[in-house]
Parts: structure tokens; C-alpha cells; sequence
């Protein structure tokens, strides 16, 4: 027979979602983790008043008349035009809520701050730290590096008891957890150790969000609105900047969410966003005041001939973001393993990172956090401030990625933002005064004192955008903060051009990758029963074999700044995925040819079955190769454009034309879980792959079912709703 339509079930076949109390199927040729998930996990005696009784329908009443049907369906639309009015104004009070709540918490978050500040520093002067430098080094080094490791002490006990916490299975964890991180969050600046509060000013708005969800919407598809909703109102309040918040929350929440939460309404999502960071922006503003974050220094723009440098300028804060990244993500790894391999104790690392900082605070007292008060006096921005020569800039730009780097890979906690606004603004200035300086020494040969170049003040503000965009990931939020603040339409081209640059020059080393998966993974929960060596018949890959790893903490972005992950919905779905095993998630119809079948019939068989896709099998019914409609469409074209008969083409003439097609990249088994697979298909881009029964030295085992992208996705949420059910129904039998 040349071709053969596998309907019969596979010795494979995954238990049925909603199964009964018989036994549907037998236990699997292949060996099952008991802790995995188990599809009839959930089984009790429900209780006789607990019990649906049987209903009998009654005979069918008379069809209502035309008049009847317009009176019921005019009652219908109305209720459900009632019932969208009262969803939508739920939603919009929530956001209000979400920005009200946000604004009075990043107000009493920055107030935290200041007296800490006020009371370690011993209320010593608003004009940044620089006033060390002008105070005897024997008067003020013990305190310089007490305070922050002091700091670093507070916080070993804060992080402490919010590991505790964590561990808890009450429902106030997550709010409490959120607390203690916020107030460790205040006395990590309020000690002076290098990092920003606008991190943890989106991570309450964030947890604003989410507690308001939980209690007055509970819908599902609202929970992303609210909070894109509260990361734009910790960045408005945090910044006095409402456009730049609402951008954020597009940038770091909306843009990177799965697919599955594209049904949100972009029209509903984006009002929500805009309510409350601008209900945020106004509590801040009755809170702390209407003043900018930082600052703006008188600056001016020559001529459009400069533009070029502000290009390079681009460049060159985008190499000094990848540094800082990479800096950050080695000295995590660093800190991972003294933890793990050494057994150094967590709670030492944030007092060593306190006093570290406080050691380099002696000869660089600028790095201390001081509000945006040390970037005023990078700018040159307040009055009887002496600027700082450009060799001590470029020192600071190092010794700053160091400092910060050191606090966030201990333990310390803060955000990544005041601190790329400081390291772009020390680049920035020490760019600019080189530029000046080269073109007022330049030889009359080269005429370069005929161009015209801005102060250095433009170029340090350029520069501040640039690397929070090359730091961070996000382009559209640093050029409409700077603007924002600047209120300057002639600013907009040079920080285009440089913002444009800097993300480029980062974009492909920087990704978002959920924390607690990746660390659940590197404790030893990678797939175990995984059979080795199974490789295939073209790329060499295993069936088995993970696809190469990445470096600990690579190019995580989410590590480096968290409040640029606040969904956590990718780490439930990792987590799912992990318990699912591939015979559990993959087709077990699935259409099979041969390489003498016709390509008119393969896509009859595709079509009758509503697949995208075919498997090759010989005469022993051995795996050769997967053939895909796109393959055939594209195939047709060629023998169109050769005049071939298209009702003789076989499979084989498919197979030889082109040597990729038909050709298998990986092969799949039943007992991995769909996790392992689905990082493997990401990783090669595949969309579909066979799944065989036994591993074989070539990869040409016995197919028994397919794996597509569609099948693991029904999969997760089927059994996403499953669990769902089965704690209401527990939850029902416990009352």
C-alpha cells in the first residue's frame, strides 16, 4: 500500500484529560515520574449534597413567534452591553486604584529613603557625595564604609525572612514578600550602596497590581492590563514622568507577553495604562514635589554637521551598557558558585558588597547613591558645582559598573536604572569634553575648529538616554523621558540616532528569561530520563541531548533588572510544562506516506485529517523523514515554473530536489517532558517534530505520534484549567 493514514492509537497514547473512574488506559512501556503531574491526580467521593442529579429535559416548548424573537434578542444585546459597561468600569476603577496605591507607595518609599539617608549620614548636606572629597580622609572613613556595609547587614536579615516567607503557604506571602523587599530595598539606598529606586518603584506598582486583581478583577484577561498599569505608575511617579511611564509599561510588560495574552483589548489596556500612570504622576507630584528627577543643564545644538558624533556617541554607550550586563551577569555566576561550591552563607554577600563600596567610596565618593544629586553634579547642572575633568569621568564609568555590578550580584537590592542614568551621563560629559578638546588642539592641516560642536552638557544628556536604553531594553521610554525632562523638540534627532544605536548594539545579547525556571533548572531539575544518544540522520543532533547551554546568568535581562519581568505567567507555564510528558501532549493520529505516494494524495490525506504535516516511513514502517505542506506548496511552484505534471510528482522527486527537505533536524521520544522538547524546537525552529518509540543509533525508530506547537499549547492550558477545577471542586468538598 504507498500510503497509509495512522488512525489506530499508538501503545503510546496520553490519558484522557476529564477521565472517569475506569481504567482508560494501560500503563506505559516507558519508565513514569511520580512526581510529575498526573492527569487523575484529583480523586475523591463527592458527598451525596454535593452530587448533580440527573435532569430530564421537559418537552420542547412552541417556537416563539418574529415579534418574540426581536424582544428576546433586543434583551440579550442590552444585558451583554450592560454587563461590557460594568466589566469596563471595574477595570477602569482598578487602574485608578493600581495609581493611586502606587503613587502613595513610591512616596512613601522615597521618604523612607531620605531618612534613612538622613539618619546613617547624619543629615549631611543635599549636594551629593562629592562633599567627601572635600573633607579630611581621617574624619569620615569609618563612617564611608560602615554605613554601607551596615546596610548590607540590614539586608541579610531582610532577605532572610523574605526566604522564610517565601516558603509559606498562607495567602499574604506575596504581599508580605513584597514589603519586606521594598523596605530592604530603602535601606540599601538610604546606606548609599550603588543602586536606584526606580526598580523597586515598579515592582510596587507591580504588587499593587496584582493584590488589586486578586481582589476586585479577577479576570484573567485584565490581570495583564493591570500590570502594564502599575509598572507605568512606578516609572511616572519615580521619574515625575507620565508619557515615559505609560511607554514603559509597553516596552517592559505588553510587548514581551506570550501570545496567549494578545486577547486583552489594545484599546482597554492602553487607557488603563494611561489613568494610572497619570493618577500616579499626580500623588507624586503632592508627595514629593513637582521638581524633575534630575536637573537639566543649559546645553545647545551647533549644527546638524555633528550629528555623526552623536552617533558614535551610540556606539560607544552601547558597548559601555554590554560591559556593565556582562559585568553583572559574571559576578551573579561568581557569587552562585561560592554559595554552592564553597558553602559561603548568603547572608555574608551583602555585607561584603556594602563594604566594598564603601572601600571604593574613599577615592570615588561620587558612586554612593545619593539621589540624582551626583548626576546633577556630573552635569554640571547646579550652581557653585565644580565640574569634574574628563579623566576622572571615564574612572568614574568604570569604577560605577563595578560598584554596581558588586551590589546587585551580593544580594543588595535596587534597580538598574539611576545608575545607567548615572553611568550615560559620566560617558556622555567625558565624550563630549574630548571632542571639545581634540577640536581646540587640532592642526591647521585638518581644519577641524571650523565645526561646530554643542557644550558637553548635550552630550552627557544624550549619552544618559543611550545607555538606559542599551542597559535595559527600553528605546522608546529613554528618548521620550529625555524629551519629557528636556521639553526640547532639537534633542530629538541626536537622541534617536544614539538610543537607535545603543539598542542595536545590545538588542541581540540581552534577553528575557524567567529567574525562578532558570534556577530551578541549574538545582538539578533538568530532565532525568532522558535516553542517550540517539542522534539523527542529518545534524548530528541527539534526540536526546539538550541543545548547548548558555553561560549562568548570560545575558538574562531579568536577572541583571527583575522589575523588567514582572509577569510571571512564563514561570507557572514552565513549571506545567515540566510535569507533561511528550506521550501525554502529542497527536496520536498523524498521517504517514511513503516515498512512492503521489503528492496529490499526501495532500487529499493532509487535508481529510486537518494537518500541516506528513511522515515518511519505508516498508517496516521506519521513520525516514517529515514532509510539510509548505514544502509542497513551494515544490509546486517549482514544477509550475518547469511545466511538470503535478498529478505524477511522488514524494521521492520532493526529497531529491532540495536535500534540506524531508530531512529531520531532531527526533523526539515519549518520555521527555515537553518542556526539554520545546526548548529544543526553539531552539533549531522547528515547528512540528516525529515523535519515535525507542531511541536508535540513526534516529529511524518506529514513529508512534507528532509533536506540533499547537498540541503542547492545548496541552498546558487544558491542564491549567484541570488544576484549576480540581482545587474549586477540593475546595468545595473541604466546606
Amino acid at each position: 500500500m504507498d500510503s497509509a493514514l495512522r488512525l489506530a492509537t499508538s501503545p503510546h497514547l496520553p490519558p484522557l484529560l476529564f477521565s472517569s473512574s475506569l481504567p482508560l488506559r494501560k500503563t506505559p512501556p516507558f519508565p513514569v515520574n511520580s512526581n510529575r503531574f498526573s492527569f487523575s491526580s484529583f480523586s475523591a467521593t463527592i458527598p451525596t449534597q454535593y452530587q448533580r442529579f440527573r435532569f430530564f429535559p421537559s418537552p420542547p416548548a412552541a417556537l416563539p413567534d418574529s415579534a418574540d424573537k426581536q424582544n428576546l434578542l433586543g434583551a440579550t444585546a442590552d444585558d451583554a452591553a450592560a454587563d461590557d459597561n460594568f466589566e469596563n468600569s471595574r477595570v477602569i476603577i482598578s487602574a485608578c486604584l493600581v495609581g493611586l496605591f502606587t503613587g502613595i507607595g513610591v512616596v512613601l518609599f522615597n521618604n523612607g529613603v531620605h531618612e534613612i539617608r538622613d539618619f546613617f549620614w547624619d543629615g549631611i548636606p543635599y549636594r551629593g557625595a562629592s562633599w567627601l572629597r572635600e573633607e579630611p580622609l581621617d574624619s569620615v572613613w569609618t563612617r564611608v564604609i560602615l554605613v554601607p556595609a551596615c546596610g548590607g547587614l540590614i539586608v541579610s536579615f531582610l532577605n532572610a525572612a523574605r526566604d522564610a516567607v517565601s516558603k509559606g503557604s498562607y495567602n499574604a506571602k506575596g504581599a508580605l514578600s513584597s514589603f519586606l523587599k521594598t523596605v530592604a530595598a530603602c535601606v540599601t539606598l538610604g546606606t548609599g550602596n550603588s543602586l536606584g529606586p526606580e526598580g523597586p518603584s515598579v515592582e510596587i506598582g507591580s504588587s499593587i497590581a496584582k493584590e488589586v486583581h486578586s481582589i476586585l478583577d479577577k479576570n484573567p484577561q485584565t490581570k495583564l492590563s493591570l500590570l502594564a498599569a502599575g509598572s507605568a505608575a512606578g516609572i511616572s511617579s519615580g521619574f515625575n514622568a507620565a508619557v515615559a511611564g505609560c511607554f514603559f509599561a509597553v516596552e517592559s510588560v505588553l510587548w514581551p507577553s506570550s501570545p496567549a495574552d494578545s486577547s486583552v483589548s489594545l484599546t482597554n489596556t492602553t487607557s488603563v495604562v494611561i489613568l494610572s500612570a497619570v493618577v500616579a504622576s499626580v500623588i507624586s507630584e503632592v508627595g514629593l514635589g513637582s521638581e524633575p528627577a534630575f536637573k537639566v543643564p543649559e546645553y545647545d545644538f551647533r549644527s546638524p554637521g555633528e550629528l555623526p558624533l552623536y552617533l558614535l556617541l551610540g556606539i560607544l554607550c552601547g558597548l559601555v551598557s554590554l560591559a556593565f550586563s556582562k559585568l553583572t551577569s559574571y559576578l551573579l555566576g561568581v557569587v552562585d558558585n561560592l554559595n554552592k561550591d564553597v558553602g559561603i552563607p548568603k547572608p555574608v554577600f551583602p555585607v561584603a558588597g556594602g563594604l566594598t563600596v564603601g572601600v571604593i567610596a574613599l577615592a570615588y565618593p561620587e558612586i554612593l547613591y545619593w539621589g540624582f544629586q551626583n548626576v546633577d553634579i556630573l552635569l554640571e547642572s547646579r550652581p557653585f558645582v565644580k565640574g569634574l575633568s574628563g579623566e576622572l569621568l571615564f574612572q568614574l564609568v568604570a569604577v560605577k559598573i563595578i560598584a554596581t555590578s558588586l551590589c546587585r550580584a551580593s544580594g543588595l537590592v535596587g534597580g538598574y536604572y539611576a545608575p545607567s542614568l548615572f553611568i550615560g551621563a559620566a560617558t556622555g560629559m567625558a565624550y563630549g569634553k574630548f571632542i571639545s578638546f581634540a577640536i581646540a588642539q587640532s592642526s591647521p592641516v585638518m581644519h577641524l575648529s571650523i565645526l561646530e560642536v554643542a557644550s558637553p552638557h548635550a552630550y552627557g544628556l544624550v549619552g544618559m538616554a543611550a545607555t538606559l536604553a542599551g542597559v535595559c531594553q527600553v528605546p522608546l521610554t529613554a528618548v521620550l523621558l529625555l524629551f519629557e525632562l528636556t521639553q526640547d523638540y532639537r534633542i530629538v534627532l541626536p537622541l534617536l540616532g544614539a538610543v537607535g544605536l545603543s539598542s542595536w548594539v545590545t538588542s541581540g545579547r540581552m534577553k528575557r528569561k524567567d529567574v525562578k525556571g532558570n534556577k530551578a533548572l541549574k538545582d538539578g531539575k533538568t530532565p532525568t530520563n532522558q535516553q542517550p544518544d540517539a542522534s539523527d540522520n542529518t545534524t548530528g543532533l541527539s534526540s536526546t541531548d539538550a541543545p548547548p547551554e548558555e553561560a549562568p546568568y548570560s545575558n538574562n535581562l531579568c536577572e541583571v533588572e527583575s522589575s523588567l519581568c514582572i509577569d510571571d505567567s512564563s514561570i507557572r507555564t514552565r513549571d506545567l510544562e515540566k510535569r507533561i510528558f511528550v506521550s501525554e501532549a502529542m497527536r496520536t493520529k498523524y498521517v504517514t506516506v511513503m516515498m512512492n505516494t503521489l503528492l496529490t494524495e499526501v495532500v487529499n490525506l493532509m487535508l481529510a485529517e486537518k494537518q500541516s504535516c506528513a511522515i515518511i516511513v519505508d516498508n517496516n514502517n521506519l521513520l525516514m523523514g517529515l514532509l510539510t505542506l509548505r514544502d509542497i506548496h513551494e515544490f509546486s511552484k517549482f514544477a509550475k515554473d518547469k511545466r511538470l505534471d503535478s498529478k505524477v510528482l511522488l514524494v521521492s522527486e520532493i526529497c531529491s530536489a532540495d536535500g534540506a527537505k524531508c530531512k529531520l533536524s531532531w527526533t523526539a521520544m515519549p518520555t521527555m517532558d515537553i518542556l526539554y522538547a520545546k526548548t529544543v524546537m526553539n531552539k533549531y525552529g522547528l515547528s512540528q517534530v516525529p515523535v519515535i518509540s525507542e531511541h536508535v543509533k540513526d534516529g529511524r525508530g518506529q514513529p508512534v505520534g507528532l509533536l506540533d506547537r499547537e498540541c503542547i499549547s492545548l496541552t498546558c492550558r487544558a491542564l491549567a484549567t484541570r488544576e484549576s477545577l480540581d482545587f474549586e471542586t477540593a475546595n468545595a468538598i473541604m466546606k
